[in-house]
C-alpha cells in the first residue's frame, strides 16, 4: 500500500486513503472481479490492464485513489481520467461487501472528489465547463442510484457483443466489393507505424462519429497514447478502408482492434475497440469487410472470438449488422452523464 495520503473532505477516521502504486495492483483487481460478479454475475478482469491504468504510461493522466479500512482490506477505487478538453472519465468501484448505510455514504464522498478534480482538470485546461461520463452495469442498481444522486443523467444502453471464431474463417470469408481495398496501416522496419496512415485512421473515425450519440472531438495525440495504454495493444490490429473516386482511392473507415486476455480455455480472442465507416462511403459494405478482416485475423492467429461494444439505440443500426453476422449480447452497460460549470 502507498503511503501517499490523500485528503477527502468528511471521510471517517477509520478509513486510510492513498494514490495507487503497483503493488496495489493484485487487491484492485480482486475489487473489480468482486463487484462485476455482484453486478452481472461473473468476472474478467485483466490483471495487466489494470496494473496499466494505475501505474502504466497513461496513468499520469488519471487522478486516482484507494480507500481502505484500518485491517488494510480495499474499500474502494476512484479514477477520474482526463480523457480530452471539456470530457472527463469518473470510474468508481465500491466493494460489495460493505454494508449500507457505509457503502452509500462513501460513494457520495467519492462522487464529490471526482467533481472537485474534473473542476482543477478543466480549469487547467482554460475551460468553463466539462461533462462527466461514468457507468454502470444495467443490472447494477446500487451504482445507478449512487450516480443519480450525485447529479449524473443516464444517457445511453450499451451491448457488449461477442462472436465465436472457427479456424475456417482464416481464409473462407468473403472480400470486399468491387472499389473497396482494406489493407493494415503501414509500417516501417522497425515494426513502428508510419504517422500518416495513423492520422488517416484517426481523422476518418473522428469524421465517421460526428453524427453519432456523445461524440466528442478526441485530439490525434490523445486518441493514440489512449489506446497504446491498453496491454492488449498491437500495432498490426489497425486496418485502414479505401474506396475508389475520381481523384483517386480516399480513406472510407477504419477499424482498431486488440488481443483479449486467454479466457478459461486459455485461448486468446480479438476486441474490436473502434470501427468506422465515413458517410462518403456507406451503403458499400464497408463496415462487413472491416469486421471480416478482424474476423479472419482472429482465426490466422489461432483465437476463438471476437469481442465489441455497440450503442444500443445507434441510429445506423449498427447492433442489427452485428447480429446479423453472428454476435450476440453478453450483458448491457449504461452511460452516465453529468455537466459542470466552473
Amino acid at each position: 500500500m502507498s503511503d501517499a495520503e490523500v485528503t477527502i473532505d468528511g471521510l471517517p477516521e477509520h478509513y486510510a486513503t492513498s494514490t495507487p502504486q503497483a503493488e496495489d495492483a493484485a487487491d484492485v483487481a480482486a475489487l473489480l472481479a468482486d463487484h462485476q460478479r455482484a453486478a452481472k454475475g461473473s468476472a474478467a478482469v485483466d490483471p495487466q490492464a489494470v496494473l496499466g491504468q494505475l501505474v502504466g504510461i497513461g496513468s499520469w493522466t488519471r487522478r486516482q485513489v484507494l480507500v481502505r479500512d484500518l485491517d488494510h482490506h480495499l474499500l474502494a477505487w476512484l479514477s477520474v481520467h482526463d480523457r480530452a478538453g471539456g470530457r472527463t472519465l469518473v470510474e468508481l468501484t465500491v466493494t460489495p461487501s460493505l454494508a449500507e448505510p457505509e457503502a452509500s455514504a462513501l460513494a457520495g464522498r467519492l462522487f464529490a472528489c471526482a467533481e472537485r478534480y474534473a473542476q482543477d482538470i478543466a480549469t487547467m485546461r482554460g475551460l468553463r465547463a466539462t461533462l462527466l461520463d461514468s457507468g454502470a452495469y444495467a443490472d447494477d442498481p446500487r451504482q445507478q442510484r449512487w450516480l443519480a444522486d450525485a447529479g449524473y443523467e443516464q444517457t445511453r444502453t450499451w451491448l457488449q457483443m461477442t462472436r465465436p471464431v472457427t479456424p475456417e474463417e482464416a481464409s473462407g470469408l468473403p472480400g470486399p466489393r468491387e472499389g473497396v481495398e482494406i489493407r493494415p496501416v503501414d509500417r516501417h522496419e522497425d515494426g513502428l507505424p508510419v504517422a500518416q496512415d495513423l492520422q488517416a485512421v484517426h481523422r476518418v473515425l473522428e469524421e465517421s462519429f460526428q453524427d453519432h450519440f456523445s461524440s466528442y472531438r478526441e485530439s490525434f495525440p490523445e486518441f493514440v497514447m489512449r489506446l497504446r495504454e491498453d496491454p492488449g495493444h498491437r500495432w498490426d490490429h489497425w486496418w485502414l478502408a479505401t474506396v475508389e473516386t475520381d481523384d483517386g482511392p480516399r480513406p472510407a473507415g477504419a477499424v482498431v482492434s486488440s488481443v483479449l486476455r486467454a479466457d478459461a480455455d486459455g485461448v486468446e480472442g480479438s476486441y474490436v475497440d473502434y470501427i468506422g465507416v465515413h458517410r462518403r462511403a456507406r451503403g458499400r459494405g464497408v463496415a462487413k469487410s472491416l469486421l471480416r478482416t478482424v474476423i479472419a485475423d482472429a482465426a490466422r492467429r489461432g483465437r476463438n472470438r471476437v469481442g465489441l461494444e455497440v450503442d444500443a439505440d445507434s441510429p445506423t443500426g449498427a447492433d442489427g449488422l452485428y447480429a446479423s453476422m453472428g454476435w450476440v449480447t453478453d450483458y448491457r452497460t449504461q452511460s452516465w452523464h453529468r455537466d459542470i460549470g466552473l
